[in-house]
């Protein structure tokens, strides 16, 4: 029996309700999980905002965020995810357009230079109803009514609700643990997009508190009886681990079989297909 993580974050949370296998795989197999090129392009992203925040108010400009991105690239470059890409050089340069535009997608949804900015890539570690959570905050701004929770998002807007809004709570409820203040909205910004507010009330923490809560339970359960498992959804497609996983494995051959499986799918590669 394997024992539990000494932390749990949203980001394994949701992977474990997605997927147990690809839980256990990843987080007690230890199994390579390699980041593909859409998150590294966020994290590129992330990375030039949260140097570019941490400015005087004054400095907090497109050119400012050009030159940051420059010195921050060969670190980038260098990085073993990245390499394992094996972009060529259209590839790359490619590759930085897409996080350059996430970048000044910033600008199109607020000036930064007039945000109060309290901390960026806040580290918080406490215990959520008995749950040992860890999360990253993108940024801590203060504003008139107080702390708002905010997080970069890279990707599409949501198609059917908003289970992001579970993670901005979810560190709302851990600053208030950890601060004693409780940060009055969870902000999303949707770089180049759009942005995306709730505020922060008790029931709304409570509610993915408790879910979290719920979560770990299950997590004890199974981690209890060495069971994880498989749930085969067009995710697997995308998932690391298809090889690993007879049942992964076969939803997607017939996927495939029937014309249903995308084209820029890595389990394509990954079996052969």
């Amino acid at each position: 029996m394997s024992e539990l993580p000494r932390s749990f974050s949203h980001s394994s949370a949701s992977t474990f309700k997605q997927c147990p296998r690809r839980w256990k795989h990843k987080y007690i197999d230890k199994l390579p999980d390699p980041t593909g090129e859409a998150a590294l392009v966020g994290q590129f992203a992330h990375d030039v905002l949260e140097q570019l925040c941490k400015e005087e108010s004054a400095l907090r400009t497109e050119a400012k965020a050009k030159e940051i991105a420059a010195s921050i690239w060969p670190k980038v470059a260098e990085r073993k995810d990245f390499k394992n890409l094996n972009l060529n050089s259209e590839e790359q340069l490619a590759f930085r357009w897409k996080a350059w535009n996430a970048i000044t997608g910033l600008w199109t949804l607020e000036d930064p230079s007039t945000v109060s900015v309290e901390a960026t890539e806040q580290r918080v570690s406490t215990s959520l109803s008995g749950v040992p959570f860890f999360g990253i905050i993108d940024r801590l701004d203060r504003d008139g009514d107080g702390l708002v929770v905010v997080d970069y998002k890279t990707g599409k807007l949501p198609r059917y609700g908003n289970d992001n809004f579970n993670q901005v709570l979810l560190y709302a409820a851990a600053v208030a643990s950890k601060t004693g203040e409780q940060p009055t909205k969870a902000r999303l910004l949707y770089l180049g997009k759009e942005t995306m507010e709730t505020e922060v009330s008790v029931d709304l923490v409570n509610k993915v508190v408790g879910d979290l809560s719920d979560t770990w339970s299950q997590l004890k359960s199974n981690l209890d009886n060495d069971e994880f498992e498989p749930v085969t959804t067009p995710l697997c497609g995308w998932c690391s681990f298809v090889v690993k996983c007879p049942a992964g494995t076969k939803f997607i051959k017939k996927r495939a079989s029937l014309g249903k499986l995308r084209s820029d799918a890595p389990a394509r590669l990954a079996l052969g297909l």
